[in-house]
């Protein structure tokens, strides 16, 4: 599976910003794309973002284009979001995940379809 070391969360007002990383290190499997997830409580883990790993094809979720960044530096394996804009409604744990063989881009917002995951980072906006 490899270690998972996401950081980057915190508290923010509403309207601020934060970037979440998420660099995972030695994975014993290749890397088709990444993506980051988010739950909050009693709610489903949903699709925030994603992107391939060899071309660096993005996708977002709707409530977060315009807003959110996802990239990737493929040298150090590690994965960033870069939030803008942050509402109360975006306040959840962030979860970046990874998916190892392709799939179609809908499939990439669908959580069944990553295979690891690390272990969390709370992001918490204040109104």
């Amino acid at each position: 599976q490899g270690q998972f070391v996401e950081s980057g969360g915190g508290l923010v007002q509403a309207g601020g910003s934060l970037r979440l990383s998420c660099a995972v290190s030695g994975r014993t499997y290749s890397l088709y794309a990444m993506g980051w997830f988010r739950q909050a409580p009693g709610k489903e883990r949903e699709f925030v973002a994603a992107i391939t790993w060899s071309d660096g094809s993005t996708y977002y979720a709707d409530s977060v284009k315009g807003r959110f960044t996802v990239s990737r530096d493929n040298a150090k394996d590690t994965l960033y979001l870069q939030m803008n804009n942050l509402k109360p409604e975006d306040t959840a744990v962030y979860y970046c995940g990874t998916r190892s063989t392709v799939v179609g881009a809908s499939r990439l917002a669908v959580k069944e379809f990553y295979d690891y995951w690390g272990q969390g980072t709370q992001v918490t906006v204040s109104s």
